[in-house]
């Protein structure tokens, strides 16, 4: 299963933390990975690419874990919390599509 921690810091999306290949098929296979993989890779380019912030990135493969973690203060808030916010609705909307695979949790 795969399981996604967004960070919540009085009231603020400070980063996730996103574990595990889902199952739901053989690796290369696996539509609820890429979906994942997809919307957390989008997420980090628009806040690191597009907007110009400078969030930490660990990716650690042996684990299949991505960890992002934005500064304390981004000149571009308003949109780095509307990126946010999307990837967290995108990765709750395939939660309820995929229950068995991803599990999304806001800590």
């Amino acid at each position: 299963m795969t399981r996604v921690e967004f960070f919540n810091q009085n009231g603020r999306i400070s980063g996730f933390c996103c574990a595990g290949h889902s199952g739901y098929a053989e690796e290369g296979s696996d539509i609820v990975c890429a979906a994942v993989s997809t919307a957390v890779k989008f997420a980090e380019r628009t806040i690191n690419d597009v907007l110009g912030e400078h969030a930490k990135t660990r990716v650690n493969e042996d684990e299949a874990r991505i960890t992002l973690t934005l500064p304390a203060a981004c000149e571009e808030e308003d949109a780095v919390q509307a990126v946010m916010t999307g990837l967290m609705l995108t990765l709750c909307e395939l939660r309820d599509d995929y229950p068995e695979f991803i599990e999304v949790l806001e800590v």
